[in-house]
């Protein structure tokens, strides 16, 4: 029997899965948008910048790794209650911090909790929602991730110019304490699958999904996709400001303005996904984004409205690699397989992402807190050769998702 329609319990959860996905999304991405300000209060390097981003995307990934083996075997409300207090502790701790040292420990910690809340997220929708309730549901919650771009980032940089680089994180220790409250109170357990029998453990299970042959392109895929957007991601801010000499209270519009351009732009290409062949809208994604990438790590003092077009255009083609990609990449694993694959690439994506921002940082110069940054087309030339490999990695998947329909429906 299709259930089409919500209870108000699952609208209740819904809401608070996407405010969850909010303040934890809201959490890793802001640190890039303010760059700058925290290069210039905590007298940083871009290479100690580097590390600071480094820091939460490594303890992440690791996070993702040593998780997965146990947490099938808690109530998923528990389980739930608890990494995100200690995500809410994590960014209390980034909002005190005093010194670079403090604010490395700091998002290792937030890191080490945060990394793991979406994926515990998913399988609380996996165990509440019925298969033909999920794809809506999944859309809601992506809706967390979107306004985190298009009002979370605007407003947190709002909140730094008129108090300081930490009132973002205190912004979401008080949204995430509500939530937590509201998840303690409201939510109930869910522990089903604990009466579940299983016939080998979960790390047995994991390494079955590490070496199986067919997985290791999408893996491969994983860390090379999440290497080319770390490496410009987190200079965004500070290139903007040293560099193309956007001022303070411009960046918050030029960081709305790409949000809310991402999510027209993103449904748009996710109906083309459905229509053109994969590999070939990938293919052209990554053509646009090799040429804009180019422009945009070459430009030097222009008008506003040509930073927010150059970024809007340069966007275009980042953001829409993701739709054809994830669906070839998600169509490898066999279904029993699907759970453990899902966890490891999230985790070779956090993992991945975090060297890279840390070999930006070694890349890329600056004389002073206030001088241009040296060397950032640099890291677009290195990007550049990323993307060319990520095009023949994701051929690679689709040969083997195409054999692998062949095989189904023989």
């Amino acid at each position: 029997m299709e259930n089409k329609t919500f209870t108000s319990y699952q609208k209740f959860v819904i809401t608070i899965l996407a405010l969850t996905q909010f303040s934890v999304v809201l959490d890793f991405m802001v640190l890039s948008p303010l760059g700058d300000e925290l290069i210039k209060t905590m007298d940083l390097s871009p290479k100690q910048f580097g590390i600071v981003v480094a820091a939460y995307s490594i303890s992440a990934g690791l996070s993702g790794f040593f998780t997965a083996g146990f947490a099938d075997s808690f109530d998923r409300k528990k389980l739930l209650l608890f990494f995100y207090v200690g995500f809410i502790l994590g960014t209390l701790f980034c909002g005190l911090a005093t010194n670079y040292y403090y604010l490395i420990i700091a998002r290792f910690i937030t890191g080490i909790f945060g990394g793991v809340i979406g994926s515990i997220s998913m399988a609380i929708v996996a165990d509440i929602f019925a298969l033909q309730q999920r794809g809506r549901v999944m859309g809601f919650l992506q809706m967390g991730f979107g306004a985190s771009q298009v009002m979370g980032i605007p407003i947190s940089l709002a909140l730094t110019n008129v108090f300081n680089w930490k009132a973002p994180f205190f912004l979401i220790v008080g949204i995430s304490i509500i939530v937590w409250i509201l998840i303690f109170i409201k939510i109930k357990p869910i522990r089903e699958h604990l009466a579940i029998k299983k016939d080998h453990s979960a790390y047995q299970h994991i390494l079955k999904t590490l070496t199986n042959k067919n997985y290791h392109i999408g893996f491969l895929a994983a860390v090379f996709l999440s290497m080319g957007g770390f490496l410009i991601m987190p200079w965004g801010s500070t290139f903007s400001r040293n560099n193309l000499h956007v001022t303070k209270e411009q960046l918050p519009l030029l960081f709305m303005v790409v949000g809310l351009f991402t999510l027209i732009v993103m449904p748009i290409f996710g109906k083309l996904s459905d229509k053109i062949n994969k590999v070939k809208l990938f293919t052209f994604s990554t053509t646009w984004m090799v040429i804009m990438v180019l422009i945009y790590t070459n430009l030097h003092d222009i008008p506003f409205w040509l930073v927010v077009l150059t970024n809007l255009l340069m966007m275009m083609g980042v953001m829409t690699r993701i739709v054809p990609s994830n669906t070839l990449i998600t169509s490898l694993p066999e279904m029993q397989d699907r759970g453990a694959f899902m966890s490891i690439y999230s985790s070779l994506q956090y993992l991945s992402g975090g060297i890279a921002a840390a070999v930006g940082g070694l890349i890329i110069h600056q004389k002073t807190e206030i001088s241009p940054i040296e060397n950032f087309n640099i890291l677009g030339i290195v990007m550049i050769f990323i993307a060319i490999i990520c095009v023949w990695l994701i051929y690679k998947v689709n040969i083997i998702v195409e054999a692998k329909k062949a095989t189904e429906n023989s």
